[in-house]
Order: C-alpha cells, then sequence, then structure tokens
C-alpha cells in the first residue's frame, strides 16, 4: 500500500446516481467524527508525528482537512449562486506550514470541521437535481461538475483520516 494514499487514489466517477450521492453525503457527513475518533487520546508528539516519511503532521493533516473543506463549501456555494464560476486554488503545501497550521491545537480545526460539515451537508441534501448538475471552473482540473465534485470531497476526508488511522496501526498507538 503507497501511505501517501491509503484508500487509494481519487478517481472521477463517470456517472453519479442519486445512491452515490447519499452515499458521498454521508460520508462528508461522518468525516468530522472519524477524524475526532482517528486523534483521540493522541499526546503532542503523537500528533507532531509525520503520517510518513516527508508527509505532514497528524497536526497539519486536520488543519488541512479544515482548510480544503472550507474552501469545497465556498466554492460550492459560488457554483450554485453564479453561472460557471471561476474558483481560485490555494498551495496547500505552503498553507500547511504556517504557524496556525504547525502549532494550534488539533481541537481547534475538529471544532470548525464539525460546525462546517453540519452547513455543508444541509447544503449539499437540500440541493436539486438540476443544481448538482451546475459547474464551476477550477484553474487546475477545469470544468467540475458538482455532482463529482461531491465524490472527490467525500474521498478526501477518508483520505486523509485513513492518513491517521493508519499511522496509528503502524505505531501500535
Amino acid at each position: 500500500m503507497d501511505p501517501r494514499y491509503p484508500v487509494g487514489k481519487f478517481t472521477w466517477p463517470e456517472n453519479v446516481t442519486e445512491d452515490d450521492r447519499a452515499q458521498y453525503i454521508g460520508q462528508i457527513e461522518e468525516a468530522p467524527s472519524k477524524l475526532r475518533a482517528a486523534v483521540a487520546g493522541l499526546n503532542d508528539a503523537q500528533v507532531d508525528t509525520p503520517y510518513r516519511e516527508g508527509g505532514w503532521t497528524v497536526r497539519q493533516v486536520a488543519h488541512h482537512l479544515a482548510d480544503s473543506h472550507m474552501h469545497s463549501y465556498i466554492r460550492f456555494k459560488l457554483a450554485l449562486t453564479e453561472n460557471e464560476p471561476t474558483v481560485k486554488p490555494y498551495d496547500e503545501k505552503v498553507w500547511a506550514e504556517l504557524p496556525d497550521a504547525r502549532t494550534l491545537p488539533v481541537e481547534t480545526s475538529l471544532t470548525l470541521l464539525e460546525s462546517l460539515h453540519r452547513r455543508f451537508v444541509t447544503m449539499l441534501r437540500a440541493m436539486s437535481e438540476a443544481d448538482f448538475r451546475k459547474t464551476l471552473k477550477h484553474p487546475e482540473l477545469g470544468t467540475v461538475v458538482l455532482e463529482k465534485y461531491v465524490a472527490m470531497y467525500a474521498w478526501h476526508g477518508r483520505h486523509h483520516v485513513a492518513h491517521v488511522t493508519e499511522l496509528r496501526k503502524a505505531k501500535g498507538w
């Protein structure tokens, strides 16, 4: 198993059914509680351990999830309220090196994710079929339809939670 991709690399789904969407939304809803469970009981030294050689620490992973999913939430809102908006990417590696991502307690981002995902999931569950067909333009990904973008963020949460759970297994924590 490649430690960079403990749940496998993301692949864009060909088609997304209503059942698929419900599953993706459920995974997004579970991500904060799964991350909270994954970091439960870890001390500061463990939280500051990289999940793999050259990788982010558990602390950086938690803060990255909050950063990334805030962007996602805003991108969905833009796509729902504007005609194919162009979204701004950000350099996640540089963000992960900022002082907040390197020093703040993980609890800060756990609390943020719980609140953010409550709003995100409420929005997703209220979206119509036509809403899920709306698109946004991402400078690196091209035109992305929301029904497929939701799949990416469902994977993204599972992906990073698995970084922590696989580290715990490897270290016997």
